[in-house]
């Protein structure tokens, strides 16, 4: 049966849900602020897809942009409710569950507020394990689909009349980058409902289980704090089922915001690795320009302290461990072995992914 999620599953949804930002995933108090407002207003109850008729409706909830701290961003609980609403309004059927694209520091958790005030189930299913630059990546195989779908956006800063409430209807491709786009006029970071399907389809083309992963991390990660840095990195490796891949020293970081809302750039350690980033870690080579980990392999990047660093927090002359889980080990959703959302990203970070990514 279901779990009704309470304040005591907030903080493991941030902690864990962090490790799998791989970098990015949003922000840890605005995940805190979406969990606590949620369990204090009702009941969100977590439920595996199984206790869904097939025919169901389940939309993905997401929050789409790359919010620096140098980008005038506002997002409010209050967006994510109106996002699931207007799209209910524009299917004309009722939702039964949420699922979100991407594990992260707040995307863990956007179903949850949703879910407390509006009754739809928070689904134990994400668009990806780890978090990912592009919608596509978490759309569950609907990226290169001719079907009209459907995609609401609201948000934004309102002190500076960037507000947006947007519904958008159309193939997924065509949509996603409207989408992009008003986050970046919204102010950075925009909420978002999305790509309403069957349950039945969730089942076949998700990854099952994303959630439950998550919290079960959070879980280990607290109960290790008090044995320090060490421990908690180990437990971290060994709860995810990774390993430190490199260590060391950061002695460059080149990473630029770009018109079209992305972080792209490279972060090198004083090894000679390089860490490729599109907001998130997608790959990273060593000093001889060898592979050693490519997206949809989890990639992220811990302070000695076993903290997961956004790519935003890092700065030259720190010292990191970064984390590799296989993606051998996690649950892989169809957008993610979908040759179709690979060039775009490759286009804009100048790398190849694909040829490893689907081997």
């Amino acid at each position: 049966m279901g779990r009704i999620l309470t304040e005591k599953d907030v903080e493991p949804a941030v902690k864990g849900g962090s490790v799998y930002a791989a970098g990015g995933g949003g922000w840890a108090d605005h995940g805190r602020k979406l969990g606590y407002t949620a369990v204090s207003v009702g009941k969100p109850e977590l439920v595996d897809i199984s206790e869904l008729y097939a025919n169901e409706w389940v939309a993905t909830a997401a929050a789409i942009g790359a919010p620096a701290s140098t980008t005038p961003w506002e997002m409010q609980g209050v967006d994510y409710i109106k996002a699931v609403s207007l799209l209910q309004d524009a299917l004309g059927e009722k939702l039964s569950g949420l699922m979100v694209g991407q594990n992260g520091k707040s995307s863990t958790l956007n179903g949850w507020l949703p879910s407390a005030v509006l009754g739809t189930k928070v689904v134990d299913a994400v668009g990806d394990i780890r978090a990912h630059p592009t919608g596509d990546m978490g759309s569950i195989g609907l990226a290169a689909s001719p079907l009209q779908m459907i995609q609401t956006a609201v948000g934004g800063n309102r002190s500076e009349h960037r507000y947006i409430e947007l519904v958008i209807k159309g193939a997924t491709a065509k949509v996603s980058p409207v989408l992009r786009t008003a986050a970046d006029q919204s102010g950075g970071f925009i909420a978002s409902c999305r790509n309403p399907v069957r349950a039945s389809y969730v089942r076949q083309h998700a990854a099952l289980g994303g959630i439950s992963l998550a919290l079960a991390l959070g879980e280990a990660i607290i109960a290790a704090e008090g044995r320090g840095g060490t421990a908690v990195i180990e437990t971290i490796a060994k709860t995810t089922g990774g390993t430190i891949l490199v260590e060391g020293v950061i002695t460059e970081k080149s990473v630029v915001y770009t018109k079209d809302a992305f972080d792209i750039g490279t972060v090198t350690l004083a090894s000679g690795d390089v860490l490729h980033v599109m907001n998130e870690y997608m790959a990273v080579d060593s000093r001889d320009g060898v592979r050693i980990a490519t997206f949809p392999d989890v990639i992220t990047t811990l302070s000695v302290d076993g903290e997961p660093l956004s790519v935003g927090q890092l700065q030259v002359g720190m010292q990191i461990f970064v984390l590799q889980v296989s993606k051998a080990v996690i649950p892989l959703s169809s957008s993610v072995k979908d040759p179709t959302v690979y060039p775009y990203v490759e286009k804009s970070m100048g790398i190849e992914l694909a040829r490893y990514a689907l081997s």
